[in-house]
């Protein structure tokens, strides 16, 4: 038996009630009617309803009032205003607010009536299928940049779901390279905060001073260069998210400032005295454990306990190999796309061979290999051989450490290997420390410290 659309109506005139009961019940709808707008937000909490109709101009409530009651209690059926003297304002504030259509009381309006409600189920038939659609769609291939068929991948598409409906700050952890901005910017796009700015700044990368004045802005004359005012992150992103990469790298300091922001929702820029309200939501991500950072006092738990209100993490690839051929067809897609070759497929060598690599550098070492691999090959098919020697598994076989008979020192021969693997790292990355930073997987306040140790000049 076919489901009966579910109508509410909503009107102070009896005989109105009256009128579109008889109607829409011939029509086969099922209809129950309120004597009020408070009556019928009551009814609304009680069942769920596909279409509301509303009279606007009621004692207690009006039509408009109730559109925002409803709203506000996540109500997702239709709604119709009828009234008996429509104003452009007041349609356009209706419609502003979500109403589907309003219908004006004349003297024939019944037909129309049938039309308009027609077309608010359908649309709203339409709205449910395209939502059933897309949950089967990230099911199998994921959502927006994140891909995933995995287990562990469905269970964080749900979370994201949930969580983006909230304003809530969140915490996400994970080991580097397992997207973790993409999760964050999944947030946004699916929360209300979608149309306002998503602002990320990577925590690690600044010294103090500079990641204060990035994030907080500046007043003219705060420091040398301030030759006027400048707005930092928090502002820049108001209405929308800030994502706060690398939380674990910021200093004690630092961390009191950004306490601070999420308990008064006010930021004062470097050198100003004025209280700046910001309305923002805030997402930060590291790949440091804070639990034991806050055991050892590096991290203070207070601010621990305001960015871990909801925590997110994301697994290792190694822990989702579900998820790797789809995620080599994705980047193999995007490449032949951006580059405007067509490489059709990956022979099932080389996927094999991603299969049983562990990832140490996660998405983005798959990527990347994806990447190498795809600029090498010459023919229509993917080739293990162009795969990094590590992942196809063509790297030397490590030599048995072997100890002089009189002996060495080990802490001279770590450093000076240490202090190589740096000057390497920066000559492969051109000198941008950053980059050098994440090709061995440190963060870059540790990179940084490890320069100086070392005595090594950088650019």
């Amino acid at each position: 038996m076919l489901k009966r659309d579910k109508i509410l109506v909503v009107d102070d005139e009896r005989s109105i009630r009256e009128l579109l009961e008889i109607f829409l019940k011939k029509e086969g709808y099922d209809v129950t009617s309120a004597r009020s707008g408070e009556e019928g937000l009551a009814r609304s909490k009680a069942a769920d309803f596909d279409l509301i109709l509303s009279d606007i101009k009621m004692a207690d409530m009006t039509g408009i009032d109730l559109l925002r009651e409803l709203r506000a209690n996540n109500f997702n059926g239709q709604f119709i205003l009828l009234t008996a003297f429509a104003t452009a304002e007041t349609a356009i504030q209706a419609l502003k607010m979500g109403a589907f259509d309003y219908i004006i009381k004349s003297e024939n309006f019944i037909e129309e009536l049938k039309l308009v409600v027609q077309n608010a189920l359908e649309n709203r038939r339409l709205r449910e299928e395209n939502t059933y659609l897309r949950r089967e769609f990230r099911k199998v291939h994921g959502m927006g940049n994140l891909i995933g068929k995995s287990q562990t991948m469905q269970e964080l598409f749900k979370m994201i779901e949930v969580v983006s409906g909230t304003n809530s700050t969140v915490l996400i952890t994970g080991d580097s390279g397992t997207g973790k901005e993409l999760v964050a910017k999944a947030i946004h796009v699916n929360s209300l905060r979608a149309d306002a700015p998503f602002v990320s700044a990577n925590c690690g990368v600044f010294t103090e001073t500079l990641l204060e004045s990035e994030l907080f802005g500046y007043v003219k004359g705060a420091f040398t260069g301030a030759a006027g005012n400048k707005k930092g992150l928090f502002e820049v992103a108001d209405k929308g998210t800030i994502f706060l990469d690398e939380i674990g790298d910021t200093s004690l300091s630092m961390q009191v400032k950004l306490l601070r922001v999420l308990q008064e929702r006010t930021i004062r820029r470097v050198g100003g005295t004025e209280e700046i309200p910001v309305d923002v939501r805030v997402i930060a991500a590291t790949n440091r454990d804070l639990t034991a950072m806050v055991a050892e006092n590096q991290f203070r738990e207070d601010l621990y306990y305001r960015v871990r209100v909801i925590p997110i993490h994301i697994s290792p690839l190694r822990h989702r190999r579900d998820d790797i051929p789809l995620l080599a067809d994705h980047f193999l897609s995007r490449l032949n796309a951006t580059v405007g070759r067509n490489i059709q497929r990956l022979s099932a060598d080389a996927l094999r061979k991603l299969e049983v690599y562990d990832w140490p550098g996660n998405v983005r070492e798959l990527e990347n290999a994806m990447e190498r691999a795809y600029i090498l090959e010459t023919s229509h098919e993917l080739s293990a051989q162009h795969l990094p020697d590590s992942v196809a598994g063509n790297s030397r076989p490590r030599t048995v450490a072997t100890i002089p008979d009189d002996g060495f020192d080990l802490e001279q021969y770590v450093e000076s290997l240490q202090k190589s693997y740096l000057e390497e790292a920066l000559h492969r990355t051109g000198g941008v420390q950053v980059k050098a930073a994440e090709l061995l997987r440190m963060s870059y306040r540790s990179f940084r410290h490890y320069m100086q140790k070392h005595g090594i000049e950088g650019k």
